[in-house]
């Protein structure tokens, strides 16, 4: 069922009822309650889920319990919800206070299949062995730590809520103890009584909550900034070791995500998917990117046109290919071959490697002038 008001359908035999609901942004469903248990999981957004003992923040892809009976209101974010309204007496391992829990692949296809059920789906069909095992999933799950206690005392919960609403990180336990005209000692002996955290750990876990619909539109480095953290990695790291999984998992960008390598590749100007092999003989043919025309700047160097392969005509014994950007910068040589002007150039190498001995006059000397030890490195002196 999509977009059926659960009061049309309640009294309908069936142990689960489950019912798809889509909101229009920033939706509020104000204080209600349910005669039949509630398990509410938003296939999109952000849910926001209050009562008179706690708040619970849902992120995408998660799901609260909801105990039958219980008041509450939920804020809407964007939210497209699958929910199962299940008779008391079928869950009575359900828990007695809201819940947030983790949902699995298979019971997220499984609630995707079952809002096309009608309300009185056959119990022995298909639907109810879906219907059965929507619950067996639903007990499997782990919970998760996305929640807040309130406070019971009338005076501290409205500190509270109004932190809610507007967390600042510059709020001190002195501002909160001349609000409801206690010392800041017995402010904080009651907040640990009612809560089991002291404020200012009441109030760093609440930014962090309020870190998760933010988290839809804006980046982590906003969000950190945002709700007056040092640095992205100070908010990383609080958000991490609270709920055990780091920030940038909710950080979903409308569009984020769809950025592909693909687009990437087209972005840098190269065409769209390379054309099939001729013959269809599967696969594709691989279609080389050619750099843009003209130079180009890289760390400071200019880049020269291509030129012969670098290691041609080599001095060195083997070939090294040097990159492009450390040619010089006027012949466009690598460096082993650049030659000084004006130097006079070495004389030829013989067969063996070895150079002719020269003369005192600038010539080479003759084969009976050289030493006899051919072993020796360097030259003896002439006419020893």
């Amino acid at each position: 069922m999509r977009n059926v008001p659960l009061a049309e359908v309640d009294r309908v035999e069936r142990a689960v009822l489950p019912i798809g609901t889509d909101y229009p942004p920033g939706h509020l469903l104000d204080w209600h309650e349910h005669r039949r248990a509630q398990f509410l999981y938003g296939a999109t957004g952000v849910m926001v889920v209050d009562t008179a003992h706690g708040t619970w923040t849902v992120p995408p892809e998660r799901a609260v319990l909801v105990p039958a009976g219980t008041r509450h209101r939920v804020g809407m974010l964007g939210v497209s919800t699958r929910s199962l309204y299940v008779e008391p007496d079928a869950v009575p391992w359900w828990p007695a206070t809201c819940t947030v829990v983790e949902v699995s692949p298979l019971l997220r296809e499984l609630l995707a299949v079952a809002v096309g059920f009608e309300a009185d789906y056959s119990r022995s069909g298909r639907e109810g062995a879906v219907a059965t095992l929507l619950l067996h999933e639903i007990g499997a799950g782990a919970p998760l730590p996305f929640h807040l206690r309130l406070p019971d005392s009338a005076d501290l919960a409205r500190l509270c809520r109004a932190y809610l609403a507007a967390p600042d990180a510059g709020v001190t336990n002195a501002a909160w103890a001349a609000r409801a005209a206690l010392s800041e000692r017995a402010l904080t002996r009651r907040f640990r009584i009612e809560t089991g955290d002291s404020p200012a750990v009441w109030r760093g876990r609440a930014r962090l909550l309020a870190a998760v619909p933010l988290l839809r539109t804006r980046s982590v480095t906003e969000v950190s900034g945002r709700l007056g953290y040092a640095s992205p990695a100070a908010f990383t790291a609080a958000f991490t070791r609270t709920f055990g999984t780091p920030p940038s998992r909710f950080a979903t960008r409308p569009g984020a995500g769809a950025y592909r390598a693909s687009d990437r590749l087209v972005a840098r100007g190269t065409t769209a998917p390379p054309p099939a092999r001729p013959g269809g003989g599967g696969g594709a043919v691989r279609r080389t990117r050619r750099p843009p025309a003209g130079p180009r700047r890289q760390r400071g160097a200019v880049v020269l046109p291509a030129g012969p392969a670098p290691h041609e005509e080599s001095d060195l014994p083997h070939p090294v290919a040097f990159p492009r950007a450390a040619r010089h910068p006027r012949t466009g040589l690598a460096p082993h071959r650049v030659r000084a002007v004006g130097r006079r150039p070495p004389p030829p190498r013989r067969a063996g490697g070895r150079e002719p001995a020269r003369a005192p006059g600038g010539g080479a000397a003759s084969a009976e002038r050289r030493p006899a030890d051919r072993g020796l490195r360097g030259r003896l002196p002439v006419g020893r």
